[in-house]
């Protein structure tokens, strides 16, 4: 799978699971997921993202000190699954 793939999949997981008032289209790569000056997800987006995650593409976020990091953008969560699949460095 592409890096582009991997990022618009994992927008279309966002869009799908989260009760977003965004489009799909509109979610920028380095768009801060939570906060005001971001998506403003909460907690319970956060443990729909990390279940979705674990769905979607097999890789599990085994606590809250890894979600806040590898759930803060799109390029984080790409790079995460990057990673945990063991696929090469973050592109």
């Amino acid at each position: 799978m592409s890096v582009t793939d991997l990022r618009a999949r994992s927008k279309e997981m966002q869009g799908r699971n989260l009760m977003l008032q965004t489009t799909v289209d509109q979610i920028g790569d380095d768009l801060p997921l939570f906060g005001p000056d971001g998506l403003g997800l909460d907690s319970i987006d956060a443990l729909e993202l990390a279940v979705s995650m674990e769905k979607v593409f097999g890789v599990n976020v085994p606590n809250s000190e890894v979600a806040g990091k590898a759930l803060r953008t799109v390029n984080t969560i790409h790079d995460y699954i990057l990673e945990k699949k063991g696929t090469g460095a973050p592109q």
